[in-house]
């Protein structure tokens, strides 16, 4: 079944405005200054996010949701909020503490740097494996899946599953997950990749992403976040 590629689009707009933005709005916000505009914007992201991703689990209602999919997604969606708004809460605390080598610098920088963004990342790629599950099970059908179609949105989500590994520090965990995903595709759905533009969406995503870890690090010779190299 071909996902309306309008609804992909906007996925991958909203994916990469809320996951990306905030990096730049580290300003104090009028109505409470303690608080930055990035945290007002993070307050949204799952809002947003979280129904779009079930809008295209279920092809805003074309594709019939059974039990075991229904609570694979609640159980993600879950995971995803959670990290999310831990990194929230803890990166706007951090932003209050500033630098230091106290326990509460420690504590706050863990849950900030390290466990929001595994959890939250885990979650990313979790919740694309769902989608690519449930699209790939479903009977094709409709108008002809078009490449050109797809392209646009799936650059942008590659470049944002990119800059959100590499920036978090989860790239153990993301880069292995952004190979062996096309991999699997290659391997056993690849009639999936001509008919289905949901897969062919992730498939694509995931491959930019990994040529752009691949050019990363051969720059930099590693994968230094971009505030350790000064582009933000």
């Amino acid at each position: 079944m071909v996902t309306k590629p309008a609804l992909i689009l906007l996925f991958a707009i909203s994916f990469a405005f809320f996951i990306l933005a905030p990096a730049f709005l580290g300003i104090p916000f009028p109505g409470y200054e303690l608080m930055h505009w990035a945290d007002v914007l993070d307050i949204l992201t799952p809002l947003v996010l979280i129904p779009i991703y079930w809008l295209l689990l279920t092809d805003s209602g074309r594709i019939p949701r059974s039990l075991s999919v229904v609570l694979a997604f609640l159980g993600l969606g879950a995971l995803w909020t959670e990290g999310q708004g831990m990194h929230l809460s803890a990166n706007s605390i951090s932003n209050l503490l500033g630098g230091g080598s106290t326990d509460v610098h420690d504590l706050v920088h863990f849950y900030d740097e390290v466990l929001s963004h595994y959890i939250w990342h885990v979650a990313i790629v979790g919740l694309s494996i769902l989608l690519l599950a449930v699209r790939a099970n479903s009977q094709s059908g409709g108008a002809p899946m078009r490449w050109s179609h797809i392209l646009p949105s799936a650059i942008l989500y590659g470049f944002t599953y990119f800059a959100a590994i590499n920036e978090g520090g989860t790239v153990p965990f993301g880069l292995p997950a952004a190979i062996l995903i096309p991999l699997a595709l290659v391997l056993t759905r690849r009639a999936d990749l001509r008919s289905k533009n949901l897969v062919a969406f992730f498939f694509l995503g995931y491959i930019l992403a990994v040529l752009l870890f691949a050019g990363w690090f051969a720059y930099w010779g590693g994968f230094p976040e971009f505030s350790e190299t000064g582009i933000i």
